[in-house]
């Protein structure tokens, strides 16, 4: 881990979907659903939400001090009741957005204002340490190959190696690797925790959904 505060679940999952060859995020057009399921999945760990006849229930005023994991507190409080999914898609680029900016914070992106055709304004988001990125991905990548059992994969990996998957995050696990490792991948989702198969599989539903709606020529 890099030096600084600790890394939560969707902060590590945005810097393992950047490309560090290409200095950008790649592959991974609903990367806000993936980053959102990220932080229900540790709020789950934390036991500071939970699934209660169908529906995500928080502990009403918690807080961790961590403002992605604290928003979404406030959201879960403050909205009618909704399940895994609904959760995963209401306002999803809020959680990203905030993720982001925390990383530039913690100096593991930069920020850089830019113009496109010397014009239109523009900001891109650079790696600041390209080299732990591409040691992190090429890290999890080996367990997901490993012959070792699943029981011996740290949770925390289990948990993004299944959230990277079930989120279509090609440019870290493309799909041909995601269908080749689907056991797998089932068996880390068993190791990640029980609160991660029901979010993970939400997540891909959503993620479906939006490739559909994509392919349809509807958003």
């Amino acid at each position: 881990m890099p030096s600084g505060p600790a890394l939560t679940l969707p902060a590590r999952l945005l810097l393992l979907a950047y490309d560090p060859g290409k200095d950008r995020v790649t592959g991974a057009p609903d990367l806000p659903l993936a980053l959102r399921a990220a932080a229900l999945v540790e709020l789950a760990a934390r036991g500071l939400v939970q699934e209660v006849d169908g529906v995500v229930t928080p502990v009403l005023g918690a807080r961790t001090g961590d403002a992605v994991l604290d928003q979404l507190l406030e959201l879960i409080e403050e909205s009618r009741p909704r399940r895994w999914r609904r959760l995963i898609t209401h306002h999803a680029r809020a959680t990203h957005d905030l993720a982001r900016r925390g990383l530039v914070t913690d100096g593991l992106l930069r920020r850089e204002r830019g113009r496109v055709l010397g014009v239109l304004p523009v900001t891109r988001y650079r790696l600041r340490r390209p080299g732990y990125v591409e040691a992190q991905r090429a890290g999890l990548l080996s367990v997901l190959t490993s012959p070792a059992p699943a029981d011996d994969v740290p949770p925390e990996d289990a948990t993004l190696l299944v959230l990277a998957a079930s989120g279509h995050l090609r440019s870290l696990i493309p799909t041909r690797t995601r269908r080749l490792h689907a056991t797998r991948l089932s068996a880390l989702s068993v190791r990640a925790g029980p609160h991660v198969p029901p979010i993970a599989r939400a997540l891909e539903a959503a993620v479906k959904s939006a490739e559909a709606a994509r392919s349809s020529g509807g958003g």
